[in-house]
Protein backbone atom coordinates (compact mmCIF):
# COMPACT_ATOMS: atom_id res chain seq x y z
CA UNK A 1 0.00 0.00 0.00
CA UNK A 2 3.01 2.07 0.87
CA UNK A 3 4.66 1.41 -2.48
CA UNK A 4 1.65 2.40 -4.26
CA UNK A 5 0.82 5.74 -2.44
CA UNK A 6 4.54 6.30 -3.31
CA UNK A 7 4.34 5.93 -6.94
CA UNK A 8 1.00 7.39 -7.44
CA UNK A 9 2.84 10.96 -5.78
CA UNK A 10 5.48 10.18 -7.69
CA UNK A 11 3.67 10.04 -10.81
CA UNK A 12 1.43 13.17 -10.49
CA UNK A 13 4.63 15.42 -9.21
CA UNK A 14 6.41 14.16 -12.64
CA UNK A 15 3.00 15.19 -14.52
CA UNK A 16 2.78 18.29 -13.05
CA UNK A 17 6.68 19.33 -13.15
CA UNK A 18 6.56 18.53 -16.90
CA UNK A 19 3.24 20.98 -17.36
CA UNK A 20 5.38 23.75 -15.59
CA UNK A 21 8.60 23.04 -17.40
CA UNK A 22 11.73 24.99 -16.02
CA UNK A 23 9.76 28.34 -14.93
CA UNK A 24 8.91 26.52 -11.85
CA UNK A 25 11.89 25.38 -10.86
CA UNK A 26 13.30 29.27 -11.73
CA UNK A 27 10.59 30.54 -9.25
CA UNK A 28 11.79 28.85 -6.79
CA UNK A 29 14.79 30.37 -4.51
CA UNK A 30 18.04 28.67 -5.72
CA UNK A 31 21.72 28.89 -4.86
CA UNK A 32 24.45 26.90 -6.20
CA UNK A 33 26.85 24.43 -4.25
CA UNK A 34 30.45 23.39 -5.73
CA UNK A 35 32.06 19.77 -5.01
CA UNK A 36 35.39 18.39 -6.55
CA UNK A 37 34.87 15.66 -8.45
CA UNK A 38 35.60 12.02 -6.59
CA UNK A 39 33.98 14.13 -3.36
CA UNK A 40 30.85 13.75 -1.32
CA UNK A 41 28.20 16.50 -1.11
CA UNK A 42 24.95 16.74 1.29
CA UNK A 43 21.98 18.36 -0.16
CA UNK A 44 19.45 20.32 2.27
CA UNK A 45 16.22 21.60 1.54
CA UNK A 46 14.14 22.87 4.28
CA UNK A 47 10.93 20.73 5.96
CA UNK A 48 8.04 23.09 4.99
CA UNK A 49 5.59 20.92 5.84
CA UNK A 50 4.58 20.68 9.56
CA UNK A 51 2.72 17.26 9.27
CA UNK A 52 4.25 13.62 8.14
CA UNK A 53 4.11 13.66 4.54
CA UNK A 54 5.54 12.52 1.12
CA UNK A 55 8.67 14.38 0.26
CA UNK A 56 10.95 14.18 -2.77
CA UNK A 57 13.65 14.85 -4.16
CA UNK A 58 13.97 16.05 -7.75
CA UNK A 59 16.83 16.68 -10.56
CA UNK A 60 16.09 19.25 -13.61
CA UNK A 61 18.92 18.86 -16.19
CA UNK A 62 19.32 21.50 -19.03
CA UNK A 63 15.83 23.27 -16.98
CA UNK A 64 13.56 21.12 -19.36
CA UNK A 65 13.69 17.56 -18.03
CA UNK A 66 12.90 17.09 -14.44
CA UNK A 67 13.81 13.62 -12.83
CA UNK A 68 12.38 11.70 -9.85
CA UNK A 69 15.95 11.06 -7.46
CA UNK A 70 14.22 9.59 -4.51
CA UNK A 71 11.05 9.75 -2.04
CA UNK A 72 10.05 9.36 1.28
CA UNK A 73 7.03 9.54 3.53
CA UNK A 74 7.85 11.44 6.67
CA UNK A 75 11.20 11.23 8.58
CA UNK A 76 11.19 7.87 9.81
CA UNK A 77 10.26 5.82 6.96
CA UNK A 78 12.57 4.44 4.36
CA UNK A 79 13.90 6.46 1.36
CA UNK A 80 12.96 4.96 -2.15
CA UNK A 81 14.94 5.33 -5.23
CA UNK A 82 14.18 6.40 -8.63
CA UNK A 83 14.97 4.44 -11.89
CA UNK A 84 19.20 5.66 -12.34
CA UNK A 85 19.48 6.82 -8.50
CA UNK A 86 19.72 3.50 -7.10
CA UNK A 87 23.73 3.64 -6.81
CA UNK A 88 25.24 6.80 -4.76
CA UNK A 89 22.90 9.04 -3.42
CA UNK A 90 20.78 8.52 0.40
CA UNK A 91 18.00 10.36 1.39
CA UNK A 92 16.86 11.24 4.95
CA UNK A 93 14.86 13.88 6.83
CA UNK A 94 14.13 15.05 10.36
CA UNK A 95 11.60 17.75 11.49
CA UNK A 96 13.08 20.41 10.30
CA UNK A 97 15.35 19.42 7.29
CA UNK A 98 15.56 17.20 3.91
CA UNK A 99 18.62 15.68 3.05
CA UNK A 100 20.01 14.29 -0.44
CA UNK A 101 23.66 12.70 0.28
CA UNK A 102 25.49 12.09 -2.75
CA UNK A 103 28.47 10.39 -3.09
CA UNK A 104 31.46 10.11 -5.25
CA UNK A 105 30.51 13.47 -7.29
CA UNK A 106 30.87 13.54 -11.31
CA UNK A 107 30.21 15.41 -13.99
CA UNK A 108 26.90 13.42 -14.39
CA UNK A 109 25.55 14.70 -11.25
CA UNK A 110 25.65 18.35 -11.98
CA UNK A 111 21.84 19.86 -12.55
CA UNK A 112 19.34 21.54 -10.56
CA UNK A 113 18.15 20.00 -7.17
CA UNK A 114 14.85 20.67 -5.75
CA UNK A 115 12.44 19.05 -3.33
CA UNK A 116 8.82 18.98 -3.20
CA UNK A 117 6.28 18.45 -0.55
CA UNK A 118 2.93 16.87 -0.99
CA UNK A 119 0.10 19.01 1.13
CA UNK A 120 -3.63 18.51 0.86
CA UNK A 121 -3.24 16.97 -2.87
CA UNK A 122 -0.68 20.02 -3.88
CA UNK A 123 2.95 20.09 -5.07
CA UNK A 124 4.64 22.43 -2.98
CA UNK A 125 8.52 23.49 -3.83
CA UNK A 126 10.86 24.31 -1.63
CA UNK A 127 14.39 25.89 -2.18
CA UNK A 128 16.56 24.91 -5.61
CA UNK A 129 20.06 23.97 -5.31
CA UNK A 130 22.40 23.88 -8.45
CA UNK A 131 25.10 21.47 -8.13
CA UNK A 132 28.48 22.29 -9.61
CA UNK A 133 31.33 20.18 -10.21
CA UNK A 134 34.42 21.82 -9.42
CA UNK A 135 36.94 22.12 -12.04
CA UNK A 136 40.70 21.23 -11.68
CA UNK A 137 41.83 23.92 -13.74
CA UNK A 138 39.51 26.90 -12.47
CA UNK A 139 41.27 25.77 -8.89
CA UNK A 140 44.66 26.29 -10.00
CA UNK A 141 44.01 29.10 -11.43
CA UNK A 142 42.17 30.55 -8.68
CA UNK A 143 45.66 29.43 -6.42
CA UNK A 144 47.43 31.51 -8.53
CA UNK A 145 45.92 34.07 -8.35
CA UNK A 146 45.57 33.68 -4.98
CA UNK A 147 49.67 33.96 -5.29
CA UNK A 148 49.92 36.54 -7.17
CA UNK A 149 47.65 38.84 -5.50
CA UNK A 150 49.65 38.65 -2.04
CA UNK A 151 52.96 38.67 -3.70
CA UNK A 152 52.20 42.03 -6.09
CA UNK A 153 50.89 43.66 -2.49
CA UNK A 154 54.02 42.95 -0.69
CA UNK A 155 56.29 44.42 -3.65
CA UNK A 156 53.92 47.17 -3.45
CA UNK A 157 54.93 47.58 0.55
CA UNK A 158 58.40 46.86 0.00
CA UNK A 159 58.45 49.69 -2.62
CA UNK A 160 56.36 52.30 -0.82
CA UNK A 161 58.64 52.18 2.14
CA UNK A 162 61.85 52.15 0.15
CA UNK A 163 60.29 55.17 -1.63
CA UNK A 164 59.33 56.58 1.51
CA UNK A 165 63.26 56.62 2.93
CA UNK A 166 64.84 57.41 -0.22
CA UNK A 167 62.46 60.58 0.16
CA UNK A 168 63.75 61.13 4.15
CA UNK A 169 66.84 60.62 2.64
CA UNK A 170 66.80 63.56 -0.13
CA UNK A 171 65.57 65.39 2.47
CA UNK A 172 68.49 65.00 5.02
CA UNK A 173 71.36 65.71 2.56
CA UNK A 174 69.68 68.77 1.00
CA UNK A 175 68.93 70.38 4.45
CA UNK A 176 72.76 71.73 4.99
CA UNK A 177 72.76 73.26 1.58
CA UNK A 178 69.34 74.98 2.11
CA UNK A 179 71.03 76.45 5.66
CA UNK A 180 74.35 77.03 4.23
CA UNK A 181 72.72 79.33 1.13
CA UNK A 182 70.10 80.71 3.92
CA UNK A 183 73.11 81.85 5.65
CA UNK A 184 75.34 83.59 3.21
CA UNK A 185 72.27 85.57 2.08
CA UNK A 186 71.44 86.84 5.92
CA UNK A 187 75.49 88.26 5.65
CA UNK A 188 74.66 89.89 1.62
CA UNK A 189 71.53 91.41 3.42
CA UNK A 190 73.52 92.63 6.34
CA UNK A 191 76.45 94.11 4.51
CA UNK A 192 73.62 95.68 2.10
CA UNK A 193 72.40 97.30 4.80
CA UNK A 194 75.45 98.57 6.82
CA UNK A 195 76.81 100.15 3.28
CA UNK A 196 73.33 101.77 2.84
CA UNK A 197 73.33 103.87 6.17
CA UNK A 198 73.98 107.19 5.43
CA UNK A 199 77.29 108.95 6.60
CA UNK A 200 76.84 110.72 10.25
CA UNK A 201 78.99 113.99 10.76
CA UNK A 202 81.72 113.31 13.47
CA UNK A 203 82.30 117.24 13.79
CA UNK A 204 82.41 118.66 17.32
CA UNK A 205 79.00 119.96 18.33
CA UNK A 206 80.42 123.42 19.03
CA UNK A 207 81.84 123.66 15.22
CA UNK A 208 78.42 122.79 13.97
CA UNK A 209 76.54 125.23 16.13
CA UNK A 210 79.50 128.10 15.26
CA UNK A 211 79.65 127.57 11.66
CA UNK A 212 77.00 129.53 10.22
CA UNK A 213 78.48 132.97 11.85
CA UNK A 214 82.05 132.44 10.12
CA UNK A 215 82.86 135.32 7.97
CA UNK A 216 84.86 134.93 5.56
CA UNK A 217 87.62 137.78 4.36
CA UNK A 218 89.47 138.20 1.23
CA UNK A 219 93.23 139.20 1.78
CA UNK A 220 94.64 141.51 -0.64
Amino acid sequence: MFKLRMRNFTLITALLLCSLSWISVSASESHTVEVQSGGDVTLMCSNISSTQTHTEWFRVINRTKPSCVSSMYGSDSEALHCDGFENGFKMSSNISTVFLNITRVNSSHSGLYFCGFNQSNHIVLGNAIYLQLQDGMTNIMNVILTVLTVFLTIVIIVLAVKIRKLQTAVNEELQPERNKDLGSDELNYAALNFQAQPKRSRRPASEREMEPHVVYAATR
